[in-house]
Formats: structure tokens, sequence, C-alpha cells
């Protein structure tokens, strides 16, 4: 890892209805509109949709490299996320947000340490940790 502080810039271009174009440098462009839920036309990823994927990506790429260096060998691993919005003392925003990853590892791997690695990916996800709903996680192991 570079040493911290780290930086990221996005861009956002749009007029005043309809797509956006969400820019970074080195990256494909992402069309995002409001979803169905705001009177979107849900087509496009929307800003929820955006932030829910950031925790489950957040929390694969954690995962994948605690398991690394944890020695635990990962056949597979997919991650449904989850996320309600809400009203909340006097705000709308996302009240809840459930992770569920479903992991299958090779014969033979110790289960306990396989469910450390995820609570710890849980904790050291940084998007997960700067979100004010804690992420909650309901794994299934195979294996």
């Amino acid at each position: 890892m570079k040493p911290l502080p780290h930086r990221y810039n996005v861009r956002i271009l749009g007029g005043p209805s309809g797509h956006a174009v969400l820019e970074s440098a080195g990256v494909p462009d992402l069309r995002t509109a409001p979803p169905r839920d705001f009177d979107g036309p849900g087509d496009a990823w929307s800003p929820e949709q955006l932030l829910l994927g950031a925790v489950a990506s957040c929390y694969l790429l954690t995962f994948r490299a605690l398991a690394r260096a944890s020695k635990i060998e990962v056949v597979s691993l997919a991650i449904a996320g989850e996320g309600v919005v809400d009203r909340a003392d006097g705000v709308m925003r996302f009240t809840d947000i459930v992770l569920r990853p479903r992991l299958t590892i090779a014969a033979g791997t110790d289960r306990a340490r396989v469910e450390r690695a995820l609570e710890k990916a849980k904790r050291g996800c940084l998007v997960s940790a700067s979100l004010v709903p804690e992420v909650r996680l309901e794994p299934e192991i195979a294996g």
C-alpha cells in the first residue's frame, strides 16, 4: 500500500434532466440516473446502487487480501448486498446494509479461521467504516 493520505477524484457531467456521466481518470465512464423509486428511468446505475456496490466491492477486495495473507484457499466468492433507504431522525438515508457473502472454500480449511477473516474484512473495509449504518454480515460458507 502506498503511504497515506490517498486522494481520489471524480467528476460528473449532466444537464438539467436525464442521465449524467461519472468520470475518473483511467477508468471507463459510468452512466448514472435516479432509480425508479425517485422517479428516474431505472436504466442506469443510481447513487444508491453505487454506494451499495462500493460497500460490497470494498468488502470483497478486503476479504481477498486477508484470505491471501491467511493462506485461506477460496474456491469461489459471491456477495449479495441489500440496502434499505428510509427516514430516520428526520433525514432520508441508508438505515440498513446487509452483505451476504457466499463463500466456497477448499476441503479441510479451518472454518473458524474463515469466519474470523470474514468479520475482520468487515471491520477493515474503509467504505463500510465510513458509513453511519453498521454493515451487517450474513455469511454462507460451503466446503
